[in-house]
């Protein structure tokens, strides 16, 4: 298993840039590699990637939520394992920091090979970059999902 943390600070209040986490079907609009995600239900979504030529799906559950402060997945079924956590913090009334943790475990040479270059650090690096653009020219989320999901 591979462990990736990184952090952005974005230019919107906290509610903004959780609200805009939320709207998972949005992700391939700043995630390189995202194909499409399809949100199932309250829980659950189904992914679609194209990493360095390897096409991949899987379906996810979202098993922990609390508005504004953090979303946990893992993977229930498909080619990729994985978990992860994103973070929200507030530093001022303007400015979130945006943690992400992702713990992996690759499968196939390019995978491997990606992990052991750093290629998977750049990229989440990169998601959280784009993210940050992304809300931060909108200004504003393009929606919000603020039900709580508990653990267990």
């Amino acid at each position: 298993m591979s462990t990736v943390r990184e952090s952005v600070e974005v230019g919107v209040p906290l509610h903004t840039a959780y609200n805009q986490w939320t709207q998972f079907t949005e992700f391939p609009r700043f995630m390189e590699g995202v194909d499409q995600v399809t949100q199932v239900d309250e829980r659950h979504n189904h992914w679609a990637t194209s990493i360095a030529g390897v096409h991949r799906e899987f379906d996810t559950e979202i098993v922990d939520q609390l508005p504004d402060e953090r979303i946990a997945w893992r993977t229930t079924s498909g080619e990729v394992q994985q978990q992860g956590l994103v973070t929200f913090e507030p530093l001022d009334e303007r400015h979130t920091r945006v943690n992400l943790a992702l713990v992996f475990q690759p499968s196939g040479m390019a995978e491997k090979a990606a992990d052991l270059t750093g290629t998977l650090d750049r990229r989440v690096k990169g998601d959280l970059r784009r993210f940050k653009d992304f809300i931060e020219r909108r200004g504003e989320a393009e929606g919000a999902w603020r039900g709580r999901i508990s653990p267990g």
